[in-house]
């Protein structure tokens, strides 16, 4: 199973636990995006442009103190050294659960934990996960002091927004600097904007002024298009990192800085793309020696494809077209003639 694999080849000495302070500045971060920041979406970037940092997609702390719930779950913090530093992000909102995921991470060789205290998804919040820790600083603390008794002096960080309903972008930030993670990303819209309004790149001013002095990161997020507008956000905002979520969608070279491939090219990738994700995630000999024959469903590659065919005279044809394919034969065929 994939935990004895992970735990013999994972593990690594111990060299200085907070890779953060290392970077270089500023640095370029890939996003933990739900259903997208799987193993084959992050082997493409790490093949043709690779970040400076990588984060999984978040998984449950529950799931992963649960006997039950790990072994299905272990699917979502498979990486490979091609990704490294890596950074496996959860969340939760009860602190003995985050301890014990915390714990597992770490004993699964990641770079880092990280806090997941952004995520508006109703599900999530439901569990006074996510997004609803916004409103409860003290638990937060708390599950931020546990995240930290759990990674064993691996670095601990978190990633929120700028306040639940309305803009409390200080007193927010005051809170989760009292707790000292080591890094904290700020996706620089409420949890009531979600991604309906231009990302606040102005405000991240304040959390990069508080922090001055401590041992935490800041980073920012949103909207930002390609490395180029990057690099002026941190320079123009003095912000160390800046990470990256749909921008990078359908261009694993973003963080190469290349030019954007020929038609040929990019579709020839996104093939690629697609039977990685097979391999790893369908009825194949590699996911039941690495999962245990825990798949994902095909349809996961559809936002993916979207992303991949845009832009061109007949996109939205192609991509009707990919939206019916069930496996890399059909893709293959679909978008043969375009090769």
């Amino acid at each position: 199973m994939f935990i004895i694999s992970a735990l013999k080849t994972a593990l690594s000495p111990l060299a200085a636990n907070n890779f953060w302070q290392k970077l270089p500045r500023p640095f370029f971060a890939l996003a933990p995006m739900y259903d997208v920041t799987d193993a084959a979406f992050r082997a493409m970037f790490a093949k043709y442009g690779r970040p400076d940092v990588c984060f999984t997609e978040f998984v449950s702390a529950e799931g992963l103190a649960s006997e039950i719930g790990r072994s299905k779950l272990l699917r979502e913090l498979y990486f490979t050294d091609k990704e490294r530093p890596i950074v496996a992000q959860i969340f939760g909102a009860r602190p003995e659960a985050i301890e014990a995921a915390a714990g597992l991470v770490v004993a699964l060789g990641f770079a880092g934990v990280d806090l997941n205290l952004g995520c508006p998804d109703r599900a999530v919040e439901k569990q006074g996960a996510g997004a609803a820790l916004i409103r409860e600083p003290s638990l937060t603390k708390e599950i931020i002091a546990a995240a930290k008794a759990g990674a064993g002096g691996r670095p601990v960080s978190v990633k929120t927004r700028l306040g639940y309903h309305e803009l409390e972008t200080e007193a927010w930030s005051r809170a989760l600097l009292e707790a000292k993670p080591e890094a904290i990303t700020f996706h620089l819209r409420t949890r009531r904007e979600l991604s309906a309004v231009p990302a606040r790149w102005p405000e991240i001013r304040i959390p990069v002024a508080l922090a001055a002095g401590t041992e935490t990161v800041i980073i920012g997020n949103g909207d930002v298009r390609d490395l180029d507008q990057g690099r002026h956000l941190a320079e123009t905002y003095r912000v160390p990192g800046v990470m990256i979520g749909r921008g990078a969608f359908g261009r694993p070279w973003f963080f190469s800085g290349q030019a954007e491939p020929p038609l040929a090219r990019r579709l020839a990738i996104m093939l690629e793309h697609t039977r990685l994700f097979w391999d790893l995630y369908g009825a194949t000999e590699t996911n039941r020696s690495l999962f245990g024959g825990h798949q994902k469903n095909f349809a996961v590659m559809r936002k993916h494809f979207k992303a991949y065919v845009s832009g061109f005279a007949g996109a939205t044809l192609l991509r009707a077209k990919l939206m019916t394919a069930q496996n890399p034969a059909e893709v293959e065929s679909i978008i043969k003639p375009l090769l």
